[in-house]
Order: C-alpha cells, then sequence, then structure tokens
C-alpha cells in the first residue's frame, strides 16, 4: 500500500470513528436531553399518542390520563387538585406546559425518555399501546391533609420530613390554586385563568415551600448558629452571656432588644440553653459575633443554605451570604437581616437535627414504574452533610424539648409525646410578621420533622407570633404522622 493510500485509510478510518462516537452520544448520552427539548416538536406530537403515566400516593393516583376527544387523544386529571398543586404541577399539551412533577420527571410519564425504551419495543413486538411511566411519590397524605386544612385563610406553606430517610411526607403552599383548570384543552380558557392568577397579589402559582420570596428564617435559625457554636468546641449548653435589656450592634448606634423588651431571665448573665428555650435574640446576637459570619455559614450550609437542590424539583437556595459585618452577623443570630430561608430548608434544619446531626437529602419520589409495577427506577436514600456529632445534637434536642414543654414554643405541645421545636417571628421592616415554626417529634425516636411559615403576620399584622399561629399547625401535622 502506497503512502499516501494509508493516510487516506487512516482519515477514513477518523471519520468513521468520529461519526461512530457522535451518532452514540446523540442516541444514548444525550437522547433524554433532545427528547424533551421544546424545539423537537416530533417528540412532542409522538407523546400524544402515549397515555400519560400517573402520578402515585400511598397506592392511589392523584394525576391520570383519560381519553379526549381531541387532537391530544389524552386529558390530563388531578384529585383533590388544590391540595396536590405544589407537588403534581399541571400539564398542558394544548401550550406545551408542564410544572411540578409532571415537568421534573417529564420524560418517564410521557414515555419519552430512555428509562421507556425498553418498554416501547416490547409494546410494538405485543401490539399493544405504548403507556408512560407512573411515578410513586414519598407524600403521606394524611401528613399532607392536615397541612393543607390547617393552612386554609393563611398565606404560607408547610414542608414535613422523615428524617432518617429524607423523604418529603408533606408539601402545601397556600392560597393555591386548580391544577385542572390549568389543564384544559381550551387554549384561551387556560390562558385567561393563567393570567387571573399571575396577576393576583397573592401569588397563588408560587410554591411558598421551595421557592417565592424567601423570608428571613427568624428565631428559627438560632437553632443553626447553636449548632455551630456547639460543634466549634469552644462553647457548651451552659456557656454565659451578658444579659442586658438593650444590646448596640457592634459599630453602630442601633439597638436591639429581646421580644418582650426585657433581659433574658434573671441575673446578669444567662445561658446558651436559656436563650433557646425562651427564644432571646441578645445572647444569640453575641454568640454571633464571637462566632464570626463564616462559621455560622459553614454550619447553615451542612444544612442546606446556599446549596442547589433537586428533589425532584428545583429548589430555590436558602441564603447565608459571606463577608457579613459584624452588626449583619449580629442580626443573622436571630434569623433577621441578610439570611432568608425556604420552609424545606427550616425543615432540613430540624431533621438533620432529629437524625443525630446528620443531614439527609431530601427527595419526593419513591421510584419510577411500569403500568406491569416493574421499577425502572428506585430512588435511594442519600447523606447530604453531617452537621453535629450525636452527643451535640442529643443535648440541643434536650433543649428544644424544654422549649415546648415550657419555654417560647408551647403551642406544639402533645399529651404524651416529647416535642422539640423552635419558634421564630421575624419582623419585615415595619410590616407585618413572617411567622415560624420547626421542630420534630418524639423527641427520642424521631419520625417527622416539620417546619411551618406564614407570611403577612397570619392577618394580625405585627401582633401575631409563631408560638401562637405556627406551631398549632404543626402539631397538626405531627399527630397525622403520628396517628394521633
Amino acid at each position: 500500500m502506497t503512502k499516501e493510500l494509508r493516510r487516506l485509510s487512516f482519515v477514513i478510518l477518523a471519520m468513521f470513528l468520529s461519526l461512530f462516537a457522535a451518532t452514540s452520544w446523540i442516541q444514548v448520552v444525550d437522547a433524554d436531553s433532545l427528547a424533551q427539548n421544546p424545539a423537537n416538536t416530533r417528540t412532542r406530537l409522538d407523546s400524544y399518542q402515549i397515555q400519560r403515566g400517573s402520578i402515585i400516593v400511598d397506592g392511589t393516583a392523584i394525576a391520570t390520563s383519560v381519553p379526549a376527544d381531541d387532537r391530544y387523544q389524552y386529558q390530563r386529571m388531578y384529585s383533590d387538585p388544590a391540595l396536590w398543586a405544589p407537588i403534581t404541577g399541571y400539564y398542558n399539551p394544548v401550550l406545551d406546559s408542564r410544572t411540578g412533577i409532571e415537568g421534573a420527571l417529564n420524560s418517564d410519564l410521557s414515555g419519552t425518555g430512555s428509562n421507556a425504551f425498553f418498554g416501547e419495543i416490547e409494546r410494538i413486538l405485543s401490539g399493544q399501546p405504548q403507556q408512560g411511566l407512573s411515578v410513586q411519590l414519598t407524600m403521606d397524605p394524611q401528613a399532607q391533609r392536615a397541612a393543607y386544612d390547617a393552612m386554609q385563610g393563611l398565606k404560607g406553606a408547610v414542608v414535613a420530613i422523615e428524617p432518617a430517610t429524607g423523604r418529603v411526607l408533606a408539601m402545601v403552599s397556600t392560597p393555591g390554586f386548580d391544577t385542572n383548570a390549568l389543564a384544559a384543552h381550551d387554549p384561551a380558557v387556560v390562558e385567561a385563568e393563567y393570567d387571573r392568577l399571575a396577576a393576583d397579589p397573592d401569588k397563588p402559582l408560587y410554591n411558598r415551600a421551595i421557592g417565592g420570596n424567601l423570608n428571613p428564617p427568624g428565631s428559627t435559625f438560632k437553632v443553626v448558629v447553636a449548632a455551630a457554636a456547639l460543634a466549634s468546641g469552644e462553647w457548651t449548653l451552659d456557656s454565659t452571656f451578658p444579659n442586658p435589656a438593650r444590646y448596640t450592634l457592634p459599630g453602630t448606634s442601633t439597638t436591639v432588644s429581646n421580644a418582650w423588651g426585657g433581659a433574658c431571665g434573671d441575673g446578669e448573665t444567662t445561658t446558651l440553653a436559656q436563650a433557646l428555650k425562651l427564644s432571646c435574640n441578645i445572647p444569640m446576637a453575641e454568640l454571633a459575633v464571637e462566632l464570626g459570619d463564616k462559621r455560622i455559614r459553614e454550619m447553615a450550609e451542612k444544612f442546606g443554605f446556599n446549596t442547589d437542590l433537586e428533589i425532584p424539583l428545583a429548589v430555590t437556595p436558602s441564603s447565608y451570604p459571606s463577608g457579613l459585618s459584624d452588626d449583619a452577623t449580629a442580626l443573622t443570630g436571630f434569623g433577621q437581616g441578610k439570611v432568608t430561608a425556604t420552609p424545606l430548608t427550616i425543615a432540613m434544619v430540624a431533621a438533620g437535627l432529629a437524625n443525630d446531626g446528620t443531614v439527609m437529602k431530601p427527595r419526593m419520589v419513591d421510584a419510577v414504574i411500569g403500568d406491569d409495577f416493574a421499577v425502572h427506577t428506585q430512588f435511594d436514600d442519600e447523606v447530604l452533610a453531617e452537621a453535629l456529632d450525636p452527643e451535640a445534637a442529643d443535648a440541643l434536642t434536650a433543649v428544644l424539648v424544654e422549649g415546648v414543654a415550657s419555654g417560647a414554643a408551647t403551642g406544639a405541645r402533645i399529651d404524651g409525646v416529647d416535642v422539640a421545636g423552635k419558634t421564630g417571628t421575624a419582623e419585615n421592616g415595619g410590616k407585618p410578621y413572617t411567622l415560624w415554626f420547626t421542630g420534630f417529634a418524639p423527641a427520642e425516636d424521631p419520625q417527622v420533622a416539620v417546619a411551618v411559615v406564614v407570611e403577612d403576620g397570619g392577618g394580625r399584622g405585627t401582633s401575631g407570633s409563631g408560638n401562637a399561629i405556627a406551631a398549632p399547625i404543626a402539631k397538626k401535622v405531627i399527630e397525622a404522622v403520628l396517628g394521633r
């Protein structure tokens, strides 16, 4: 073979290998993303021929597809639509729009993803119509109902998590909306309903549990600051702090006080345990300055702050900024200033503490299954971070149990059950307060961790409190999970 022919052979071989690699990448590695690309009209039209899979909670389908007498062939239907709206979202082929689980797992539900490939081959060979895969959620229907009913008439959200696994048991956002109205096949009707919801000042399309406009977490963040102090080894729950009735923020003339205007208990000093039990602001501000924003931020991030999460819904990251001045750091000591959070992240704080200091990555899906109940994808538990050692977590838990039993969080008390919890009443610059509670139960064997946020003061302006409004909501959710 001449030198020229040899060179040409190598060039042709290289071109062939390049073509083989490119087609393999497109057909295997990039297949799902290409299939779900909004510009891929063929895949979208093909999906109309497939009966979309169901979304299932505890063996019951909460989203199904039924035959429709139009070009789209199937109509999406939701049972109890407002109850499940923050979770299912909606699917509308007319507008080619999808949200919630309908959007996050569209490739599986629509039968157009790689998971459905072998099922499609089997259907073709058997002559049966193709169906999308179904999604089994982690939700507890009793907890979801309890949270939803308790939040009626309020603007806010509830998240409940199983501490040992990270499985989300409830996710409620109010006010909500009717997903069936946005799944209709009349584009004029759907667009009018969407415009109405989008213009509503209460923002019913927001999923406040994982997004929307984030709120300052108030005193629930004291748990994070206390955890940072214990993890440092430099403080214990018996560590003492000056106990004035007013505290001047470092480098400023601005003063802050405890919620009631007086000192944190009797005496010239108070302890970290006392500050948590009574929810005192001043000692927590003093502690935050001594800790510094770096150590607080590092602990906050172990609990999920500043973290991009997909559960599989995309979660707006809760924020603890870097480079804070001492006065700004002092404010974060009691959850004010520049720290903001979603209820999901605050639930992760309680769940991590309940799980002996191990923070699990939250998830909403157990499995993707076929109509023959064969499991195509199994979702496993995953550790996000080790925030505290078990001894420190147990010590902090004991103080939070005291807070519910006889401290600032008595609204969450349940007879015969030790509940560990922390309230929060966050200020918003003269606007109505944001009311919080987070906690878990039973303290000795945690089955559920809950976070509740109620915006606009729960209708009480600046007179509402986390203990009076948010804590009783969490109590109902805990009771539902525990079957009480």
